[in-house]
């Protein structure tokens, strides 16, 4: 709330002693200053492309990964499901250089490649746990009549577990959701044409050309916010039955 009401003051009001939480005259004007000071909106549908494409990768390739140690029988599973557990303990700095140097042979610097394709391979070993976590609460007695029906194992995975799986899903887009979008360090990294910039890198721009100017940063501020919390708002239901449906079941 802080934010949004400093958002439309200005200085001598945001400094204004005592405090005027709701201000007289509001400065709307702050938000349109936004745009013309910045490519508020290349930012955003650079932002949004990232993010959509992350989301469908990550979905769909961290389920497959999930069905598999779920619901098929394999040698090796279960050990390799606790080597790709172990991942979650290596840090983003450790594999930051080796990983920008494969995509420096690969020539995909300073485009979106990097920031989206590595989605479509796996989808992370968070969202493969808790996929998977939820995926064992489906009764194998569905499995076996589907088979026994005839159906191949994609078309179990896809008619059968992403239907009831749908919260957890759910879940999983709201986080890599909030990763992309608010990911700064991978747009720094990769990209060096600041056309091709995101929200976040473009907000740290702007910050340090108007750090003087609080509305502006605050405006700035709420502009990249409001997309985050209508997306939490509509989809906390399906958030908060995935945690407490799979998280706890080994």
């Amino acid at each position: 709330m802080w934010v949004v009401s400093t958002s439309l003051k200005g200085n001598e009001q945001i400094f204004a002693i005592p405090p005027e939480f709701i201000p007289s005259s509001p400065h709307w004007e702050n938000y349109a200053e936004v745009f013309r000071r910045m490519p508020f909106l290349t930012y955003f549908l650079n932002s949004t492309f990232i993010t959509v494409v992350a989301i469908i990768g990550t979905v769909l390739s961290s389920s497959l990964v999930a069905y598999a140690f779920a619901c098929l029988r394999w040698p090796g599973r279960d050990l390799l499901f606790y080597f790709v557990l172990t991942t979650m303990m290596l840090p983003m700095q450790v594999t930051m250089i080796p990983v920008f140097v494969m995509f420096k042979d690969l020539g995909w610097l300073n485009t979106f490649k990097p920031l989206t394709v590595p989605a479509f391979l796996g989808g992370g070993a968070f969202n493969i746990f808790l996929l998977r976590q939820f995926f064992l609460t489906i009764p194998n007695s569905l499995f076996d009549a589907a088979r026994i029906d005839g159906c191949s194992e994609f078309r179990i995975y896809w008619n059968i577990v992403l239907p009831l799986a749908k919260p957890a899903l759910a879940t999983v887009a709201i986080l890599t959701f909030l990763f992309s979008w608010n990911d700064f360090l991978g747009p720094l990294i990769y990209l060096s044409d600041q056309m091709k910039g995101t929200l976040a890198l473009g907000l740290a721009m702007f910050t340090g050309q108007h750090q003087n100017e609080w509305g502006l940063l605050m405006a700035a501020s709420v502009l990249m916010m409001v997309p985050v919390i209508l997306i939490f708002f509509f989809f906390q239901k399906y958030f908060i039955q995935a945690f407490t449906t799979s998280g706890i079941k080994g």
